[in-house]
């Protein structure tokens, strides 16, 4: 779910600016490895939910940019939905009225 929303917010991203970006927009808090983000990215591809096209960085290095597909905003969309729901449960337990 993160993959996908710092892919829809930010346009075409290679792997290490998707990282970058969800740890400095979770304050430092939320921290990707490249062993668990590169194969997630991979997934997310043949599951048909990113698009990947070859390209330079800005320091002329080769990088797959990845962007969100239909079928990946239809799954984000499913996936925060979800989220509410349970985060919602949670706080009901966890400060009962």
């Amino acid at each position: 779910m993160l993959i996908l929303q710092t892919v829809a917010g930010g346009g075409p991203m290679h792997g290490f600016a998707i990282a970058e970006s969800i740890l400095e927009t979770s304050g430092d808090v939320l921290q990707v490895e490249e062993g668990s983000l590169y194969p997630a990215l991979q997934r997310l591809l043949v599951k048909g939910l990113l698009a990947g096209e070859w390209g330079k960085t800005p320091d002329n290095r080769r990088a797959r940019y990845y962007q969100l597909t239909a079928a990946g905003r239809k799954q984000l969309e499913a996936e925060v939905n979800e989220y509410v729901r349970v985060n919602r449960a949670i706080t009901r337990i966890i400060q009962p009225a």
